[in-house]
């Protein structure tokens, strides 16, 4: 482990949530809730003054709502979130060539290596730069940690929040650790805490206390080993700058169980089209077709095929994925579908397109209908297109978001990050001077020439409208 605290670990500040607030002067300083919103939808994220209530990530939709009945319940917007990270992921790369992100809001950086930083002073300096950077061109906050590991950087995070900055000092980590929670080491999640806690283990310090030989009985070889050396504060763990994808894979989740053999079958082609897109959007193919089924009575089934080589062919994507549900029974009915690959390549092999028996080389024009996500039924409802918290404009009274919908009225705030709270105006799902919309950046654009940091701010790209099927919620 290194001597000088300069590996960082930045954490945004209940991001979803954070960016709906800041993209809707309303909602600043209210309980937000991002999530999906139908009945069998969870939480995304919840902001600060949701999570007084008890709300949290991973937390059914529905318990949420009884926990925080007054709170703002905004469907996500994805690409929204995805470029405002593309603007703290170039901050990040900035600093160094290794960062390392976990996710959109989350990534370590190695400082020494960009030499942004050696000591402990030019690391603090570092850190509360790239705050203040983050603020300037996104206007959102987010949390910093810096020690000499990744696992401390994190502890150092998860401590600063909201909205700070933590260093650990070398030497002083075990210190820090030993009063701590067990579940704070890597590793360790409600399994392992629990099995821990049964054997009379509550905190680091009792880890360590109970020796190696002990973890090792209680956890295994290679997991005990690993949790007793976190516990001495040792982590060796380089930053990697690129992380191998293991597999592509997506599943939905349905409001209403499916009982309809063909509807199952329908819906599992489809997925299989959404996935071979996103294979093929990253560059990649795969070996091993995964179908995976939730039943009605929560029961998890994975079926997995292998073939001969990699593929990017929906056609054979299809064809396998089709065979794994032959073995699966659906009777009692079906609540979660999901279509993955794994054993992934970055070619493909030409004599698989064969294995689709009965089947032809997808075309070109074939290839660009395969939508990457769900299409709206030509039949569905009109309220179904206005998902709340995403953007519209009026012909006369301009930018707003949608606040709700429903019996064939949708109820529009009217506002934009730059401006005081707007006011609430209903109409018809119909009417013609009613819009969706890109999302407005957080931070307004700089006229050319005028320079600083805010003018990165418009970087905020265009959000796909949302507007698609499935039920919404006001």
């Amino acid at each position: 482990m290194r001597n000088a605290p300069t590996i960082l670990h930045l954490d945004m500040d209940a991001f979803f949530a954070q960016a709906e607030q800041a993209s809707k002067p309303s909602l600043r300083g209210k309980a937000v809730v991002v999530g999906g919103l139908g009945p069998r939808g969870v939480v995304a994220t919840a902001s600060y003054e949701a999570r007084v209530f008890g709300v949290h990530s991973a937390m059914p939709m529905a318990q949420a709502r009884r926990l925080a009945p007054n709170a703002a319940y905004l469907t996500p917007r994805f690409t929204f979130y995805r470029a405002i990270s593309d603007q703290v992921m170039a901050l990040l790369r900035a600093l160094s060539p290794l960062v390392e992100p976990l996710s959109l809001d989350e990534a370590f950086v190695d400082l020494e290596a960009g030499g942004a930083a050696w000591d402990s002073e030019s690391a603090q300096l570092t850190g509360v730069r790239l705050r203040a950077d983050i603020r300037a061109v996104t206007g959102l906050t987010g949390s910093v940690g810096l020690a000499a590991s990744k696992m401390l950087a994190k502890i150092a995070s998860e401590q600063a929040k909201p909205d700070g900055l933590v260093l650990i000092q070398p030497g002083t980590e075990r210190a820090l650790l030993g009063s701590l929670s067990v579940r704070t080491l890597p590793g360790v999640g409600p399994a392992t805490g629990d099995h821990l806690r049964r054997a009379g283990i509550t905190t680091i310090d009792e880890i360590v206390e109970a020796g190696e030989d002990e973890l090792v009985r209680l956890l295994g070889k290679a997991h005990g080993h690993g949790l007793y050396a976190m516990a001495l504060a040792r982590d060796e763990r380089p930053v990697v700058a690129e992380r191998e994808t293991k597999s592509v894979s997506v599943e939905d989740t349905y409001d209403v169980d499916i009982h309809d053999r063909l509807r199952v079958g329908l819906e599992v082609q489809r997925l299989a089209d959404r996935c071979v897109r996103r294979l093929r959007g990253a560059g990649l193919s795969g070996r091993t077709i995964v179908l995976k089924v939730r039943r009605y009575d929560f029961s998890t089934l994975t079926r997995s095929e292998t073939l001969r080589g990699p593929t990017d062919d929906p056609a054979v994507v299809r064809e396998a994925a089709a065979r794994l549900l032959d073995s699966v029974d659906t009777t009692g009915g079906v609540r979660l579908l999901g279509v993955g690959v794994s054993g992934l390549a970055d070619y493909t092999q030409e004599d698989l397109f064969a294995q689709a028996a009965g089947e032809r080389t997808v075309g070109p024009e074939e290839e660009a209908a395969v939508p990457d996500e769900p299409r709206p039924a030509v039949s569905a409802p009109a309220e179904h297109s206005w998902r709340p918290g995403h953007d519209v404009r009026h012909a006369s009274l301009g930018h707003g978001w949608v606040q709700g919908s429903g019996l064939g009225r949708v109820t529009v705030r009217f506002e934009t990050p730059y401006s005081e709270p707007g006011r609430v105006r209903t109409f018809r799902v119909d009417d013609p001077d009613l819009e969706p919309v890109d999302p407005l950046p957080l931070v307004p654009v700089r006229p050319s020439g005028e320079g600083g940091a805010a003018q990165a701010g418009g970087g905020v790209g265009p959000e796909q409208s949302g507007v698609g099927s499935g039920a919404v919620g006001g």
